[in-house]
């Protein structure tokens, strides 16, 4: 039975209240596994002998309902799976899909080269982090496994992403495996016809592998013969046929894949799911088109139920969608993302800079962030503490005050006579209703700005510096 409830998990722990973990209590702790945000390492007593017990059944009991593998070493090392639920709404979805983007072993070595940096110094800065992609995935088109091998050697030597080696061929497999076989790359594909060769690959060389079927029943069969033989880190491709009826079968193979792992408790297929988006170009020979297409099958199987995909198109029209859908469907939509509170410096602000007041919801602070420094506007910016909630919400609910105003240049030690000139608050239009009260609190002059942080700077223009009364 698993264990969803931090009452559940309670009554597994010491519950002596000793707080080795840093949290206060046992259940506090409990809730703490449940989220995930703690392990059970993390309870010393626990792992005395005294409740060894315990841990064993709570490693069980607490283990996600679609295995979580590894793929890769050291700190670019990418997991996939491990997720408890069908609908993120009921808890989250923990690991985000993998995105592996192809080389192939007939592309010239610095085109190869290339190819392998961009894909690994892809980055875009969204919402107070980065947005990057995973892996690399080393296709064999020669047929050659010399030169496959070579192709893997200098994909390896570039990049310290966790690698994907691709062929039917086992013997292309393996020479591929040997150069890399200390990085735990993922193998692609074990199938009706070579799974035995695979297998024993999988065996001696203790990596993880992908198995392929569009019948569900054979891809079963696959999976159950794998884990009689011990080999558990297992991915399952059930096709991705990219367009028409066949779009629509490879579609409801996913639900069907994760459903029965989830809700149907079959262990024996609850695995984490590969999708290729890169299919699309076997349809579509138009770069435009193709990155298109591909980018439509990487959304849909985004959001059900890709653990992990292949694909080519490193067009930004293409990538930008795929990392930024991927980042809203695997954060939490139970809690508020959210930037520490404080004042922060835009720029290099003077005395006579404004000081500009925000929320701590980051998607609001980082946009008016942007705006500001986007137009070179030298400020300081306060983000209020009100539990990552925007501005017209939050004014509305009572996050947003002027005693939290006042509380945040406290707590930072904002001191208004020395760091200006001008006593000057600046709200959000959409809070003005707070004006009197702000300036009650503060004893600070407010003015309202514009209610859309991209109208700041025309604002600007006509309201700053402020006028003496």
């Amino acid at each position: 039975m698993k264990l969803n409830s931090p009452l559940q998990v309670y009554k597994y722990l010491p519950q002596i209240n000793c707080a080795e973990c840093g949290d206060p209590t046992c259940m506090a702790f409990a809730a703490h596994l449940i989220d995930r945000s703690k392990k059970l390492e993390d309870c010393p007593p626990l792992l005395k002998d005294e409740f060894k017990k315990k841990y064993m059944e709570l490693l069980s009991l607490l283990a996600p309902e679609i295995r979580q593998i590894i793929i890769g070493v050291g700190e670019r090392a990418k997991k996939i799976g491990g997720d408890d639920v069908q609908y993120r709404h009921q808890l989250t979805f923990f690991n985000p899909t993998a995105f592996a983007y192809d080389v192939w072993d007939t592309m010239p070595e610095s085109e190869l080269v290339e190819r392998v940096k961009r894909i690994s110094n892809f980055k875009k800065f969204y919402v107070g982090k980065f947005l990057k992609v995973d892996m690399v995935a080393v296709r064999c088109i020669s047929g050659d496994s010399l030169r496959f091998a070579g192709a893997v050697k200098k994909v390896s030597e570039t990049t310290e992403l966790p690698l994907i080696l691709c062929s039917y061929d086992p013997s292309v497999l393996k020479a591929g495996i040997e150069v890399v076989k200390d990085k735990n790359p993922l193998v692609y594909a074990a199938t009706e016809q070579n799974w035995g060769e695979v297998a024993e690959l999988a065996m001696n060389y203790k990596v993880p592998v992908v198995l392929f079927s569009s019948n569900l029943d054979k891809l079963k069969s696959l999976a159950l013969t794998f884990m009689e033989m011990g080999i558990k880190d297992l991915v399952l491709d059930p096709g991705t046929f990219p367009q028409g009826k066949q779009l629509k079968e490879s579609f409801e193979r996913f639900i069907k894949l994760r459903r029965a792992g989830i809700k149907e408790g079959q262990k024996d297929i609850a695995l984490p799911i590969m999708a290729v988006p890169l299919n699309a170009w076997l349809v579509y020979k138009d770069t435009v088109t193709a990155s298109y297409w591909e980018t439509v099958l990487a959304s849909v199987f985004i959001v059900k139920y890709g653990d992990i995909m292949i694909l080519h198109s490193l067009e930004p029209y293409a990538v930008l969608p795929e990392v930024h859908l991927r980042d809203t469907i695997y954060t939490d939509p139970r809690t508020p993302v959210k930037v520490t509170p404080g004042v922060n410096e835009v720029g290099t602000p003077a005395k006579d800079s404004p000081v500009i007041i925000t929320t701590n919801f980051a998607l609001t602070y980082y946009t008016v962030e942007s705006d500001l420094s986007s137009n070179k506007i030298n400020c300081y910016l306060a983000a209020v503490d009100t539990d990552g909630i925007g501005v017209e919400a939050s004014v509305a609910g009572g996050q947003l005050t002027s005693a939290k105003i006042k509380d945040t240049f406290q707590k930072a030690n904002f001191d208004f006579k020395e760091k200006t000139t001008h006593n000057t608050l600046i709200l959000p239009g959409l809070a003005a209703r707070l004006q009197g009260d702000v300036e009650d609190a503060t004893g600070l002059r407010v003015l309202i700005g514009p209610p859309d942080s991209g109208r700041i700077p025309g604002w600007m223009e006509k309201n700053w510096p402020p006028k003496q009364k």
